[in-house]
């Protein structure tokens, strides 16, 4: 079963980082943040809890 990534807002104490990401890659985030009525940002903080949250499962 596909699991999907929550694009839900959940305000949480948090800090900033600068990171550096292909255009071609923004692009694409900005269509799945586009498609999904959310934020950039929010979809980037999606992609990185659903993927640690996978690792953490399978170890």
């Amino acid at each position: 079963m596909k699991k999907e990534l929550d694009f839900s807002k959940h305000k949480v104490s948090a800090s900033y980082k600068t990171i550096y990401i292909r255009n071609e890659t923004i692009e694409k985030i900005n269509q799945i943040a586009i498609a999904n009525n959310t934020s950039f940002n929010n979809v980037i903080v999606s992609m990185i809890n659903y993927c640690i949250e996978n690792n953490l499962n399978t170890q």
